[in-house]
């Protein structure tokens, strides 16, 4: 792959232009326009009819604007007066540096640009650097485009962000084909191991008292199970001693409204399922779906005396079989490799990154980023150097040891 601190020089890019420039091939035929937070209700119109991923979508930015309070700017890429792609971004400050990014940040996963798939053949790189032109002129503030976890491709289309220099994400995205329904999947990834595991699991929850699965539906449903989350997720991070990324109240209240905003949808985009037993939540997970592909966004369970059960596992087999009766293609576990989505999972998703410095300040910033994606990558792609990383951040928390949980650690 080609440098990504290489795809600009290092100046203001454009800072001399009257306007955003067109490639030579389509000169005036394709224009670039930069708008801040007033934008969105362009961006909303525009998705009604475009090709996105599930973190690119008009309820997941307008909720994460409203609620974090995020400074936003809207990119678009405009082919004979339409537009063809546009990015909803979030401008935030890390240390001396401005980066705009996809709004939701590291909560933004598996993430492909708003765009016209008719449109598509026309996005190449030059008019991809035109629009990061636009940027530059409309907001001299950023330093850098930083354009992370980017899907290869989506429901059939290649990711046109592919045309810029980019390099691999550190972490990989798993995933299970439900091609042939569960039963098939089953005879596929040790079904008779996980149907008695199931059962076990069934007994062991009833000897103490009912239990039942249950997808949110009403907005007490869903403040209820993602409070559980957010307090599962509190006890889980502290044991691993690592920072929490739903501590924030502002994520906090994005989340809530992301998920009670789509009960008003005929096919909710995102919903939420937990397990409980004898009256308490055990797990829970939040997932959203694009096209054919159910996606887990998040997981957790409570580190309570059921903990031993795998109540996460429990739920994850229930979710995969309804994912499966729907009719849906792949269940899809996000970013993160662990051993109990690998129990599952048939399918590796590479993701790739995109870093577009537009000052001098900003390239700085973008060779650092690359060489610290290379150390996350041998980092976690070694398991001895995986494993003793894990260990010496509990060991910082003060914890001896971490139980096995079925939640993304990554």
């Amino acid at each position: 792959m080609v440098d990504a601190a290489a795809s600009f020089d290092g100046n203001r890019v454009a800072a001399n232009e009257a306007s955003a420039r067109a490639p030579a091939s389509s000169q005036g035929h394709l224009t670039a326009a930069v708008s801040d937070g007033a934008g969105l209700a362009d961006y909303s119109a525009f998705c009604a009819s475009a090709l996105f991923a599930p973190a690119q979508s008009a309820s997941w930015v307008r909720n994460w604007a409203a609620e974090t309070k995020a400074n936003m700017a809207v990119a678009t890429l405009n082919v004979e007066g339409r537009p063809a792609l546009s990015l909803a971004l979030e401008i935030v400050r890390s240390g001396p540096f401005r980066v705009a990014r996809f709004a939701g940040g590291r909560h933004a996963n598996g993430n492909f640009p708003a765009a016209d798939p008719r449109l598509l053949p026309a996005i190449d790189g030059p008019a991809l650097r035109s629009l990061f032109s636009a940027i530059a002129k409309a907001r001299p503030d950023i330093d850098l485009v930083s354009l992370e976890r980017l899907l290869p491709d989506l429901d059939g289309a290649a990711n046109p962000l592919a045309a810029l220099p980019n390099f691999q994400s550190p972490n990989l995205a798993l995933a299970v084909d439900l091609d042939g329904g569960f039963d098939a999947l089953l005879t596929r990834a040790s079904g008779k191991r996980k149907r008695k595991k199931h059962r076990s699991q069934t007994r062991k929850f009833e000897a103490v008292g009912s239990f039942r699965r249950t997808e949110a539906r009403t907005r007490e449903e869903v403040d209820r199970l993602l409070g559980a989350f957010f307090d599962m997720k509190e006890v889980r991070f502290a044991k691993m001693g690592i920072a929490n990324v739903f501590g924030d109240e502002g994520v906090r209240a994005f989340f809530r409204a992301l998920f009670a905003g789509a009960l008003a949808e005929e096919r909710p985009s995102f919903l939420l399922h937990g397990l409980e037993v004898a009256g308490k939540l055990r797990a829970v997970t939040g997932s959203s779906h694009s096209g054919k592909r159910l996606i887990c966004e998040f997981g957790a369970i409570a580190e309570d005396d059921l903990a031993f059960t795998s109540p996460g596992d429990f739920l994850f087999f229930d979710n995969i079989q309804e994912a499966c009766e729907q009719g849906f293609d792949v269940y899809d576990f996000s970013v993160g490799d662990e051993p109990y989505k690998r129990l599952w999972c048939d399918i590796e998703v590479q993701h790739f990154e995109v870093l577009a410095p537009l000052t001098l300040k900003g390239r700085t910033l973008a060779l650092g980023l690359r060489q610290g994606a290379r150390a996350k990558a041998f980092i976690k792609n070694n398991p001895t150097v995986w494993k003793l990383t894990k260990m010496l951040r509990r060991k910082a928390a003060g914890q001896a040891a971490a139980p096995a949980a079925a939640e993304d650690d990554s």
